[in-house]
């Protein structure tokens, strides 16, 4: 009796146990943080809003989500330590409460050739195992099913001690993969069109070879000339046919040049090898340009695309091989996967349906596992990736998103919506950085960030339920419920741009009209073929300017000056001012601080702990040499220019003795997509996702063309924001360029002159233009899913 009373009387006090319900942070710091301090609940759905540029991604991503990883790794050995990244602890004096956090960010997927949607979600190797062990004939193990291994075999002698003697015996060893001999298992062959690889009218030390990088009098030229194997005063089509064989084809072999032993090899090679090998994504332009011009990708002959040996595709389930598998729309696979009853592969069966069910549910069935996945957008990449944790048993976990409503449809936002709280729902603690209204309304817990951006932003203007937002009085209160209205009228187009017959990806023989001289919106749900629409069948031109959603790549020495190409004439302009030479105000070349070479921090490796950075103490971060610092230009040195945010130096470059043009017009490009905040040295690896999608926006700006193609601007802009968005395309489209954009942002299509929606739906239920007139006829129609959204955003 007694044991039963204690029992009720402890149930009835909180256990000590059950106190930790929230996530405290004090005193954050990083990035333009500002003393930040406040409490998240656990096993909430808190989204964090504010400005682009605000501190949002500082707080949940560089300081929580940073911090609680870290300490995930320092579980590990220190052996094992050594071969993970290695981050330093946030700049906060507090954190408290922090659980497991899961990372789902919209950095794009793998972009190598040989990444698919199938490799990077484990769909294929569970496939694999699959046909390997149900397949007819039996071609041999899950290896021989993979287009990243290839068939290998060798014999020889091995030696063996064996009872104090030696003997030789007889090895052999094979290996039966799955990778096409010919494409090497990209899938594509590539033809090399030579009249853009030299000019066979003139001679090597003419500068016959046209391939960037060969040009002048630089290594590779002296190579060539140089090797003894070529006449270097000969005109190239005057080569003898060994010669040209020599030129073009040859082997690796050794030569000497000027007495340095060096390395010869044929130019065709050279080519694939040091730029066709590479991701097109990762190039140089310059160097991407040349690979469109000189270089066309066919579908290779031998695997007709597939990646696979002709052994592979021979093996079939039901007259399905894997290729056919791969090549599937994901909702038809699950259905084909359902219908399989095998009792032998039981477990199998049952994590591919899994996963194949969690694409349809997350709005991706739309896509085929062969799809590489350097081609997805930056939502798609950021929702495959959220399959891993759809039908995972852990709970207690924080998972923390990255705008997951990027490149989704209005009606694709509300499944979204359901994934969210599904996982909150499971005992999580969710954290989500996010814009739209949309994700806003279904937040327990909001935290606004500003009031403004970069310096002017970095303080909690507003922590608490969403009903008290909107009273607040924040920047994102007051726009909370903005609604664009659709305009009384619009303009007139001057021109037309005919498509005729777009098949590409699942476009269904498409002719539409694209007017010129206007705002023309392309809308429709995730994967109706907006994109192959536009990208596809807008010849990319003299005239077209294409902005896409590929990322900036910088680090650390990469600054919007660099970027956009502002430091050049800033450079010029001190050069000539002081009669010296331009590379000195460069911190990348002769002008760089000697001691820390132009980086501003000197850097301490540590092994498998955090490496330190301290500012350089010769510089105090200012990254040039003290030499360099005496030259003034309108009475600041180069490390104050670089200093200065845009807007100020917008006009220090405008009149005086400072003017200069060319920097001014970059400036004001800058200015005009609201960077006017940002300075001209920041880092590039500092700014958020929605300053880089407009930094690139505003480098574009730049570039002569009549058409601009600009694929989902919006991308991580706060609703304020949009606003300037919009009224910058009024002027792109004033100034008489025709602006065609890929948007799902209802402000943008209620703005639009004209609009043109794909549908009904996603993949092969997608690919046909389902309306094509202006917003107030769109509205009045609700004739489709967009239509259906757009009126109720508008309220008509």
């Amino acid at each position: 009796m007694s044991t039963a009373r204690s029992t009720g009387a402890q149930a009835s006090e909180p256990h000590a146990a059950d106190s930790h319900d929230l996530i405290r942070v004090h005193g954050a710091r990083e990035n333009n943080l500002k003393d930040v301090s406040i409490e998240i609940p656990k096993r909430r759905l808190t989204v964090f809003t504010g400005v682009s540029g605000s501190g949002k991604s500082s707080l949940v991503f560089d300081t929580v989500a940073a911090e609680s990883q870290r300490l995930i790794n320092e579980t590990y050995s220190a052996f094992v330590q050594g071969f993970m990244p290695s981050v330093a602890r946030p700049d906060v004096d507090v954190l408290d409460g922090l659980t497991t956090a899961i990372i789902v960010d919209q950095q794009r997927m793998g972009a190598d050739p040989r990444s698919t949607v199938g490799t990077a979600t484990d769909t294929n190797a569970m496939l694999r195992i699959l046909f390997s062990r149900l397949g007819q004939p039996h071609i041999g193990s899950a290896k021989a099913f993979s287009f990243n291994v290839a068939s290998i075999s060798g014999a020889g002698a091995v030696t063996v001690e064996r009872a104090g003697k030696t003997v030789k015996e007889k090895r052999s060893f094979s290996v039966t993969g799955g990778m096409c001999p010919r494409c090497e298992g990209r899938g594509s062959v590539s033809d090399i069109d030579l009249t853009q690889l030299y000019d066979d009218s003139k001679s090597l030390s003419e500068g016959a070879i046209t391939v960037p990088g060969f040009t002048g009098d630089g290594w590779m030229t002296r190579i060539y000339a140089g090797s003894g194997f070529l006449d270097p005063d000969k005109p190239i089509r005057d080569y003898s046919e060994q010669e040209l064989q020599d030129f073009l084809h040859r082997e690796p072999t050794k030569v000497k040049v000027n007495g340095i032993n060096l390395t010869y090899e044929g130019l065709i090679p050279k080519v694939q090898k040091s730029m066709l090998a590479k991701d097109r994504e990762a190039m140089q332009p310059h160097v991407r340009a040349f690979v469109d011009r000189a270089v066309t990708f066919t579908a290779c002959p031998d695997c007709g695309g597939t990646r696979l040996t002709a052994a592979a595709r021979s093996s079939k389930i039901g007259g399905i091989s894997i290729a056919d598998a791969c090549a599937m729309q994901i909702s038809d696979l699950a259905e084909w996967v359902r219908g399989l009853d095998e009792p032998s592969v039981a477990p199998l069966l049952a994590a591919l349906r899994q996963t194949l069910d969690s694409f349809v549910e997350i709005g991706l069935g739309y896509l085929s596992l062969e799809r590489p996945a350097g081609t997805l957008s930056g939502g798609e990449a950021q929702r495959v990736k959220m399959i891993r944790h759809l039908g995972s048993s852990l709970t207690d976990v924080t998972y923390v998103f990255d705008e997951p409503s990027t490149g989704l449809h209005p009606h694709d936002i509300q499944r979204m919506n359901g994934l969210l709280l599904q996982l909150r729902d499971k005992g999580n603690t969710v954290l989500v950085v996010e814009h739209k209204p949309e994700v806003i309304a279904i937040a327990d817990h909001v935290v606004d960030l500003g009031p403004g951006a970069g310096s002017a932003g970095g303080t909690v203007c507003y922590e608490g339920p969403l009903t008290g937002l909107r009273a607040a009085g924040t920047v994102t209160g007051r726009h909370l419920d903005d609604r664009a209205a659709v305009k009384p009228t619009v303009r007139t187009a001057t021109g037309k741009l005919p498509i005729r017959g777009a098949t590409a990806h699942n476009l269904r023989d498409v002719d539409v009209d694209v007017p010129l001289g206007v705002l023309v919106v392309v809308t429709g749900v995730a994967g109706s073929g907006k994109s192959s629409l536009v990208h596809g069948s807008v010849p990319p031109g003299e005239d077209v300017v294409s902005v896409d959603q590929s990322p900036i790549r910088g680090s650390r020495r990469s600054n919007p000056a660099t970027y956009t190409g502002l430091l050049e004439p800033i450079r010029k302009a001190f050069a000539k001012a002081n009669g010296v030479k331009p590379a000195l105000f460069s911190p990348n070349s002769e002008g760089a601080c000697p001691t820390c070479n132009g980086a501003g921090v000197v850097y301490t490796d540590l092994a498998m702990m955090a490496g330190v950075a301290t500012t350089c103490e010769d510089c105090e971060g200012r990254r040039f040499d003290a030499s360099v610092l005496e030259y003034r230009f309108g009475g600041k040195d180069i490390s104050e220019v670089l200093a200065m945010p845009v807007t100020e130096a917008e006009a220090f470059f405008a009149a005086g003795e400072a003017r200069t043009p060319a920097a001014h017009r970059i400036l004001t490009r800058l200015a005009d997509v609201g960077l006017g905040y940002i300075s001209l040295g920041q880092p590039l690896t500092t700014l958020s996702g929605g300053e880089r999608q407009r930094l690139k926006l505003a480098t574009h700006m730049g570039d002569k063309g009549g058409i601009y193609v600009l694929d989902e601007p919006t991308t991580g802009l706060h609703l304020a924001d949009v606003e300037q968005l919009l009224g910058l395309l009024d002027r792109l489209v004033e100034s008489g360029k025709s602006v065609i954009v890929v948007e799902h942002h209802q402000a943008v299509m209620a703005h639009a002159d004209w609009i043109i929606d794909l549908g009904p739906g996603a993949g092969h239920d997608g690919g046909r233009i389902v309306f094509e007139g202006t917003p107030a006829e769109l509205v009045a129609a609700r004739s489709t899913l967009t239509a259906e959204h757009l009126a109720a955003y508008v309220g008509a």
